[in-house]
């Protein structure tokens, strides 16, 4: 990692930042030290830089740190075939970028048998330097003295088509071209879709609005882009992305061809065969990758945030909880979970057709609501769920009770996993599913940790982006939102401990291990009693784990005890003890933080455990809210034009949101709809897990299609 440091006046200059401060992030990096630990803990050497900023720092290194190694390799090459020199190597150290560092490369690299190697090895280079030299002269008459039909070149026209085959590499290899057109690429060129000949007609569709379409491939949208790619895979359609071809060909002849006459026709004529046969081609993959990686950039940032949304959403808290996971025939799976969702009941009731045991199902809600003292009760929103929900709200129940729906996107998924095979091994599938529900209403966070990111039903074209990319964007979210959250030691489970700062799964089971053999950690400093927990994990992941009820009160906060002793000499200051400090709000303003700056601690760090003094591990979600949808509002057949409902955004997209507005179908707010004013990005409106108020615009029913709005003039259909 310490070679990264040579581009910290670079990488400064980009992302607008000091160089120390990337420096001292190359520098933590090399150390070991996570993002969480480096915003939350290392303010005085980042300068206060946040998540944001040190990801983009660590990223941007990183693809230097890649340029480097590339770099390398090629100057390795060329030395070992005696190719380099000084004024080459200058030019490869100097090249910026990959695309400029193999433009340099690209007359070097080692070549399979081109056309112009070809013609070179039928003696044709001294005919392609003469039409290079700038010399008037007659092309047919020099050509005869290369006319060998012994060699292959059996006449005039063949030699002069060998020549320009040597002329038009040389051209399609020249920097300054290269760039220019590289410039013309990027900025004018057209992307244009059409529908492939003999496509299958079902398949193809689904892209219809593709079948001709012509954009600027500068401003295409990332969701465009990924659709029309899917498309040619699926060879429903035909991409082209080219700038206007006489620009271009004017732009190579401007650049090589001079007067006018036999040779500058030769000229020409190799210049326009450079652009169409070799340049075209080459840059045309180049913008394509380019567009491509834009694309799933944008769509991987789409997800990363509807994701940190999700995972952050309220949690209710530690409650009794009765949870359902709905259904008809087979009946709606019940769990009642304790405080900490453990498993204290599950059985069937059948309050649904065909069974319709409504009253046997509605004494048994009562029963079990009493008997255990429920506090709330969750409702998976799948198949039967508004039912459910209309039953529940039914039979009955204390005002205290509360109702809640709960999204229950990769349930499934979970109830058949291996985490829920351990946890619960004699369990059915569904009631396996139905604690899930329960544990998401009570910690959205600590219960979605334990699937994969891409099951939530949060993305954008996710299929189609480069899944090691995703998988690794997904897991930073969730690293993020667990650290900026907070984890209970004695309490999590392995996959929430797995993304705690500093520690891996395998020390996350190490964790569960010794609390399982040992009983509850009583402080932070137990913690360094865990096989293989060593010095820089211990380091890295204190401040994120708390221990409630510990000896130490400082052991609940996310005050790191590398800085207990600062604590401890404010309170020294004040004649009191810690957690009377803690408690005493007049006792912390009267602290001077300017007193207790050191070497290694500053007012940023200061400020941090003050604040976390007045509120000790607070956690930085919203308060818990209950949301129910409208009531006679079940089913899609059920919604009518003009209907005003409220709803929870499910996902937001590049073109709009997707709402729930409770009729086991999202509806779509597209991007023209979610507000009176212009949104260029839909997340300036909305965010995943926001309660909104829309208006429904269009029901189609056939492709259960619904059509919402946000405007207070919405375009209803059929008004």
């Amino acid at each position: 990692m310490a070679p990264m440091s040579n581009h910290a006046s670079h990488v400064a200059s980009e992302l607008n930042l000091a160089p120390y401060q990337v420096q001292a992030v190359a520098e933590l990096l090399g150390e070991g030290a996570t993002v969480p630990f480096m915003a939350r803990y290392r303010k005085e050497r980042t300068g206060s830089l946040d998540e944001v900023q040190i990801a983009a720092v660590r990223d941007r290194l990183e693809q230097l740190a890649e340029l480097d190694k590339r770099r390398e390799a090629i100057l390795e090459s060329l030395g070992e075939r005696g190719l380099l020199d000084p004024a080459l190597e200058g030019r490869v150290r100097a090249a910026s970028t990959l695309a400029l560092l193999e433009d340099v490369y690209l007359p070097y690299r080692p070549k399979r048998r081109t056309r112009a190697t070809q013609a070179r090895e039928r003696g044709l280079e001294p005919l392609a330097k003469l039409l290079l030299s700038g010399a008037t002269f007659d092309p047919l008459t020099a050509a005869r003295d290369f006319v060998r039909p012994e060699r292959e070149v059996p006449d005039v026209n063949a030699a002069l088509e060998g020549a320009r085959d040597i002329v038009a590499e040389q051209f399609a290899e020249d920097l300054r071209a290269r760039a220019a057109l590289r410039d013309l690429f990027t900025h004018k060129a057209k992307l244009e879709s059409a529908r492939k000949r003999g496509a299958d007609e079902e398949k193809a569709a689904k892209y219809r609005d593709y079948f001709d379409w012509t954009e600027e491939a500068s401003r295409a949208p990332s969701h465009r882009i990924l659709a029309m790619l899917r498309g040619e895979r699926e060879n429903c359609l035909s991409l082209k992305l080219r700038p206007p071809e006489e620009e271009a060909f004017a732009l190579l002849r401007r650049m090589f061809v001079r007067g006018g006459g036999p040779v500058a026709e030769q000229l020409r004529l190799a210049a326009d065969d450079s652009y169409s046969r070799l340049l075209a081609p080459s840059l045309e993959t180049e913008l394509r990758g380019a567009l491509t990686e834009r694309a799933e950039t944008e769509a991987i940032r789409v997800f990363a945030a509807n994701l940190r949304e999700l995972l952050l959403a309220a949690p209710l808290g530690r409650k009794q909880v009765l949870a359902l996971d709905p259904g008809f025939r087979t009946g709606c799976k019940l769990v009642v979970l304790d405080r900490q969702g453990a498993l204290l009941h599950h059985e069937t009731i059948f309050p649904h057709p065909p069974q319709s045991r409504s009253e046997d199902s509605a004494r048994r809600l009562r029963e079990l609501c009493a008997r255990f003292g429920v506090e709330a009760i969750a409702i998976g929103n799948g198949t039967a769920g508004r039912e459910t929900e209309a039953f529940v709200r039914s039979v009955g129940l204390p005002p205290s009770v509360t109702i809640v729906m709960v999204n229950e996107s990769g349930a499934s998924i979970y109830s058949a996993s291996e985490v829920a095979r351990e946890e619960f091994p004699q369990l059915d599938l569904t009631v396996r599913g139905a604690i899930s529900i329960g544990r998401r209403l009570m910690d959205p966070l600590a219960e979605l940790v334990k699937l994969e990111p891409e099951s939530l039903g949060v993305g954008q074209y996710q299929h189609d982006v480069d899944a090691k990319a995703l998988k690794a964007s997904l897991a930073e979210v969730v690293a993020s939102c667990v650290n900026a959250v907070g984890v209970e030691v004695n309490t999590a489970s392995c996959q929430l401990l797995a993304y705690v700062s500093g520690l891996s799964p395998s020390l996350a089971a190490a964790v569960v291990a010794r609390r399982r053999e040992s009983g509850p950690f009583r402080s932070r400093q137990e913690l360094r009693k865990v096989p293989r927990l060593g010095p820089k994990a211990f380091e890295q992941a204190a401040g994120f784990l708390r221990i409630h009820g510990a000896d130490d009160p400082l052991d609940s906060s996310a005050v790191h005890p590398e800085s207990y002793h600062v604590v401890r000499e404010m309170a020294k200051a004040e004649g009191c003890a810690v957690a009377d400090l803690m408690r005493d709000e007049s006792r912390r303003k009267r602290i001077i933080l300017e007193r207790f700056v050191t070497d290694t601690v500053g007012l940023p760090t200061l400020r941090d455990i003050l604040a976390e003094l007045a509120r000790p591990g607070r956690d930085p979600r919203a308060s818990f809210e209950a949301f129910a949808f409208a009531d006679g509002v079940n089913a899609i057949e059920d919604l009518k034009p003009g209907m005003k409902l409220p709803g929870i955004v499910t996902n937001v997209t590049a073109f709009g949101a997707f709402v729930d507005v409770g009729v086991h179908q999202d509806g779509l707010v597209h991007v023209s709809q979610l507000a009176d004013r212009f949104v260029k990005d839909p997340a300036e409106i909305v965010r995943v897990q926001q309660r909104v108020s829309v208006t429904v615009c269009e029901v189609d029913l056939p492709r259960k299609r619904i059509s919402l709005s946000m405007r207070s003039n919405p375009p209803v259909k059929g008004k």
